[in-house]
């Protein structure tokens, strides 16, 4: 599912700051007083900066400007003000005009209104409302799930193919919207989230919709400098040749795999999902190692931090070639693949071209046993 994808950054334009048009953030969440706070989380050219504000009578206030694109911004709720450090929180857009936030209870279920973006941001959440509600549902059943349950194939497989028709409900949700909304800021988020699993074909058509204005922002701008890239990486291309380091510093070309099926595996060690994903491809290689299928890992781990990758290879039992540039987002062999998410993999025949991608969980072995056969 969507929600267990680390997304390396949000898809709006990130701008920097003008004076082009003030805005106001007002809300009121329930009655309470000091030392209660609401934190506003702003996010700018990949740094974050945060701001607070007491709240009285529940009430709070912020005020700014901004340039003439949307700024992605986070509200974050704390009764006890120590610190934006809680999971109540609420995404809102800041935009010339006065956003207001209103709640009974909790910042989470508060209503945001105000200018376009955000208007175009509740009516997004609300069309996604029932598949993050099932998908909240899905993830307390696994969770509440006992051992025997977990490592029972007929478990797995459920919840597998559970998973699977949410995301695709939410690929179809975006796809409406991006399709609806040519001339929102937001289809651009919507369409960062349906890149992941979709292919070439069907986003370079939905990116060619949208409107001249959205194209040509800064995250519009950046979207469509990445389209080449997806294309490079289409099923049926041939997968871009690249080599890097690998534990012990000895330079390993993808190149060097030719003939045999591979599975590129972009992961880090810092990567909660990724680790959580590892025990499947560690299952599905040991099932397919002696029919000419191998992988290859590339780590988006940071520089410095060589040590936490190198742990987590051993303690996941990950015994097949790693190979990493120690660049975090910055990897180059990541930014050559247009990841911008991850885990994120790409299935490779044994004569170098793609036949598929993100090929999560059973997908992976299913996929296998239809190419090499069934053990």
């Amino acid at each position: 599912m969507k929600k267990f994808i680390l997304i390396v950054l949000a898809a709006l334009p990130i701008v920097a700051f003008a004076q082009d048009g003030k805005y106001a953030v007002q809300g009121i969440i329930g009655s309470y007083n000091t030392p209660a706070k609401v934190y506003l989380q702003v996010y700018l050219k990949g740094k974050v900066s945060t701001d607070s504000a007491t709240l009285k009578d529940g009430k709070f206030q912020f005020g700014g400007s901004v340039g003439n694109v949307p700024v992605n911004a986070y509200l974050i709720f704390n009764e006890k003000g120590t610190g934006a450090n809680t999971r109540d929180y609420k995404a809102i857009y800041l935009e010339k005009g006065t956003i207001t936030v209103t709640s009974s209870d909790l910042l989470k279920n508060a209503k945001v209104d105000g200018p376009k973006t955000n208007q175009d941001n509740a009516r997004y959440q609300a069309a996604l409302q029932q598949v993050t509600e099932e998908e909240t549902a899905l993830e307390a059943k696994v969770k509440a799930a006992t051992d025997e349950q977990k490592n029972a194939d007929t478990f797995g497989r459920e919840n597998h193919n559970a998973e699977k028709a949410l995301e695709a409900q939410e690929n179809a949700i975006n796809k409406k919207f991006i399709q609806d909304n040519p001339d929102s800021y937001i289809s651009l988020n919507a369409l960062e989230s349906y890149a992941y699993s979709a292919d070439y074909s069907d986003i370079a058509p939905l990116y060619n919709g949208l409107a001249e204005e959205i194209k040509k922002s800064e995250g519009g701008k950046a979207f469509g400098d990445r389209l080449p890239k997806l294309k490079a990486v289409a099923i049926g291309a041939t997968a871009p040749e690249f080599a890097e380091a690998d534990t012990s510093g000895k330079v390993i070309s993808l190149s060097s795999f030719r003939g045999k099926y591979v599975l590129v595996d972009f992961w880090a060690s810092w990567c909660g999902p990724c680790r959580r994903e590892n025990p499947h491809v560690v299952k599905t290689f040991n099932t397919f190692k002696g029919k000419n299928f191998t992988i290859l890992g590339v780590s988006l781990d940071r520089q410095g931090a060589k040590d936490k990758w190198l742990a987590a290879i051993h303690k996941d039992g990950l015994t097949w070639t790693h190979v990493s540039d120690l660049q975090y987002w910055k990897s180059k062999t990541a930014d050559l693949y247009g990841v911008r998410a991850i885990p994120q993999n790409f299935l490779i025949d044994p004569d170098g071209k793609i036949v598929g991608k993100n090929l999560m969980g059973y997908d992976l072995s299913d996929k296998l046993a239809e190419l090499l056969g069934k053990i």
